[in-house]
């Protein structure tokens, strides 16, 4: 029995290197070559030249690739300080970097919520799922964000060091804010303690460091206008995105994701009292893409440790139709762009919001089937009684 789970372990293992050791040849070729690769990963890099350069990191970045579109940084200052280390490679080699990190991220990602037999498959299958595909494609840090919130929350607990993760994380990328206050619900006060002080901490280093970009960007550059015109298009699966497309409005938008963040906030407490951590680390990390003013495809990475949850609770049909639905096809099949999903036929619009309605649906159920053991509890108490 040690010896079959041994060998599904190193199995997993094989995966993982194999995986890495395929995208470190393609970040070579790609290299030797000269071709371009990684839209994201150059902006990460052209943002640590910036600061090197002493430029401003929220004006137009001269160190972009030829290539390269001129899209903006985006990031607090924090990350850009990050960044500087990838100014010693090549802009083809910096996306080797982040895509060699992938396949890690995908193991430890999953670890706590898949069983060891059906890891070295999910890791195989996670490949062909958009939101992992695009991020790498992409030379995004998705992945390697949301396997440093995992581990933190459900790996090192109990550790001392135990919330230093999530507090660098959300310095580099403010969203995950929000799992600063998933450990507040589920009564981790030291961890959240920690979390934020490294946040602030990381903050405050990078204002001392780069004072006039903090200041920009805490000002107005964290607005992000950059991307207001493109809310609606169908790569962004958030509530904003949908409100866009179906009834332009922030009231819509904010009602939205009120409700969510309420149902989220009941959620994650009944599930961790219910002694289910992992579903609702699951719900917290939900919540964040559905309330995120931006959502793109490539930040859905969180389906994949979702479907090792699934698989472990014997519902691999459900799991696979999840898997299929964000393989791509329902944002490619809708007309897309120049305003076109404000057209969308019904059917359009159920298919272009398939990842948003994934995860209400399974809010939905999951808050109906808390609320059946609210029920059944008491009235077992009342029976007893």
């Amino acid at each position: 029995m040690d010896r079959s789970r041994g060998l599904r372990a190193d199995t997993a293992l094989i995966v993982v290197g194999v995986a890495a050791a395929v995208l470190a040849v393609v970040a070579l070729i790609r290299w030797i070559s000269d071709t371009p690769l990684g839209v994201d990963s150059s902006v990460y890099r052209a943002g640590g030249f910036a600061v090197v350069q002493g430029e401003s990191l929220y004006s137009p970045l001269r160190a972009l690739p030829e290539w390269a579109p001129e899209l903006p940084f985006t990031y607090p200052p924090f990350a850009a300080l990050l960044f500087t280390s990838l100014t010693a490679l090549p802009a083809q080699l910096c996306w080797g970097l982040l895509a060699l990190a992938a396949a890690p991220s995908l193991y430890w990602a999953l670890r706590p919520f898949a069983d060891r037999a059906h890891l070295p498959l999910l890791l195989l299958g996670a490949f062909a799922l958009q939101p992992v595909w695009q991020t790498i494609g992409l030379g995004q840090v998705n992945l390697v964000l949301m396997a440093a919130v995992v581990v933190d929350v459900l790996l090192l607990r109990g550790s001392r060091t135990c919330g230093i993760a999530i507090g660098i994380v959300a310095a580099v990328k403010l969203i995950p804010l929000i799992f600063i206050a998933h450990l507040l619900l589920t009564r981790r006060i030291a961890d959240a303690a920690r979390a934020l002080a490294t946040f602030l901490g990381a903050t405050a280093f990078a204002m001392v460091v780069l004072p006039k970009d903090s200041v920009r960007y805490w000002t107005s550059a964290i607005f992000n206008d950059h991307f207001a015109e493109m809310k609606g298009w169908v790569g962004n699966q958030s509530w904003q995105g949908f409100a866009a497309r179906t009834l332009p409005g922030g009231w819509m938008a904010t009602a939205l994701s009120a409700v969510c963040a309420v149902l989220a906030m009941w959620l994650v407490h009944r599930l961790h009292r219910a002694g289910d951590d992992r579903a609702a680390l699951l719900v917290t990390a939900g919540c964040s893409l559905l309330i995120s003013p931006i959502s793109w495809t490539h930040h859905w990475v969180w389906v994949v440790p979702a479907l090792g949850y699934l698989a472990a609770r014997g519902q691999r049909g459900m799991a696979l139709v999840v898997a299929a639905l964000f393989t791509g096809w329902t944002v490619a099949v809708v007309p897309g762009g120049g305003g076109a999903e404000r057209d969308w036929t019904f059917a359009e619009a159920l298919i272009g919001n398939a990842y948003l309605g994934v995860l209400v649906v399974a809010g939905v159920l999951l808050a109906g089937r808390m609320l059946v053991r609210t029920a059944y509890a008491r009235s077992s108490g009342c029976m007893a009684d």
